[in-house]
């Protein structure tokens, strides 16, 4: 393994998805030496909705990166669907973007690179050590370690960072996840999410000449061909259009770790925990903890990132809640899909909680109103 970087480096990064590069962009910005090390060659991609909302968008300016029109599809708003009931609303400021994960890991290569962080692919970290880790079983000494490696992350077990914080088991908490790309104009700007019996599907258009559909369910078995059969009209809409990407599956779940950090080794993105994918809020999570962890390096205050960690998780985690709950009583999400088209306003309200817009004040009188409303219906 060639040296191209300082011995010890401030920060080594272990794994070099989104929730890690966006750490290193964040930690070089406040004057870090950063080397990332993956056992992949990028572009890396990954089963999901590739929906980015609109304070993902705003997290990528910040750090520094611009995508390229051509590369992603702006979309306004959310749209329910659910046996009939169609109930939309804006985002209350600024546009999402939807984009083929493998263009966002593009970019954010990019940006890594030129601001100097040092990448190292097809190296595989194989443990750590008191004064770093091992990258194919050569030490690389760092005065910090993140492990960003994802839901299956062996830094958060090498930490002994993999104890639960939650109600029920990781199995019970756990969904599956399709997703495959078809060729066809978008015929919305809105993102769709499409409630069924047994599962729900996202349709995200990442360009001006193609959409991603994904399911999620409780089944390993559900793929989207035969969750598709519960949805007719989605069926039509894409009956004749072509493949451009193989079907790939993911795991998600619902996990809250009680510690994101032992000593100087710290977790980030879905290492860290996360939330079930029918929020979406996957990657922003992850870049918020990036941009909390980079500001938490820097200072070396990994106590306060903990603290913060927690905090960021508590609205995606009740949304999350909130949805699963509507998807498993399939009565309580009709009643509230009749208040959602009857009184749009309850459903921006809704939509503003999920990206972290208002007040409040704002959110507990939308939740009254809402609450209301359903008892009416």
């Amino acid at each position: 393994m060639p040296r191209r970087f300082s011995n010890p480096v401030d920060v080594l990064v272990v794994g070099g998805g989104p929730a890690g590069l966006a750490t290193a962009i964040a930690a070089r910005r406040k004057g870090l030496s950063v080397v990332i090390a993956d056992g992949t060659v990028p572009p890396i991609d990954k089963s999901c909705g590739e929906g980015l909302m609109p304070d993902g968008v705003e997290l990528l300016h910040h750090l520094g990166i611009t995508i390229p029109e051509a590369e992603a599809y702006p979309f306004r708003g959310i749209r329910f669907v659910s046996e009939g009931i169609k109930a939309e609303a804006a985002f209350p400021r600024g546009p999402a973007y939807g984009i083929r994960r493998t263009h966002l890991h593009r970019a954010l290569v990019d940006r890594a690179a030129a601001s100097g962080v040092h990448m190292l692919w097809q190296a595989t970290v194989t443990g750590l050590h008191p004064e770093g880790a091992l990258i194919a079983g050569e030490l690389v000494r760092a005065r910090g370690v993140v492990g960003a490696d994802g839901t299956n992350s062996r830094v958060r077990g090498w930490a002994k960072l993999d104890r639960p914080q939650l109600l029920a088991s990781p199995k019970r908490n756990r969904r599956f996840g399709f997703r495959r790309h078809y060729r066809i104009e978008p015929w919305t700007d809105f993102m769709e999410l499409h409630w069924g019996r047994r599962s729900q599907i996202y349709v995200t258009p990442v360009n001006r000449e193609e959409v991603c559909l994904a399911v999620v369910s409780s089944s390993a078995k559900l793929r989207l061909d035969e969750a598709l059969k519960e949805f007719p009209e989605l069926c039509a809409r894409i009956e004749n259009a072509e493949h451009s990407s193989t079907e790939r599956g993911a795991i998600t779940t619902t996990r809250r770790l009680r510690r994101v950090y032992r000593g100087r080794t710290v977790l980030v993105g879905d290492a860290s925990g996360g939330v079930d994918a029918i929020t979406g809020e996957g990657i922003c999570l992850g870049f918020r903890q990036a941009a909390l962890l980079g500001n938490c390096l820097a200072t070396g205050d990994l106590a306060r990132y903990q603290q913060r960690h927690r905090e960021l998780l508590r609205r995606p985690t009740l949304i999350a809640r909130m949805m699963l709950f509507m998807a498993k009583h399939s009565h309580v999400r009709q009643r509230a899909m009749q208040v959602f088209r009857s009184s749009p306003g309850c459903l921006a309200g809704a939509l503003a909680l999920h990206v972290g817009e208002g007040s409040t004040r704002d959110h507990l009188s939308n939740g009254i109103a809402l609450g209301w409303e359903l008892l009416k219906a």
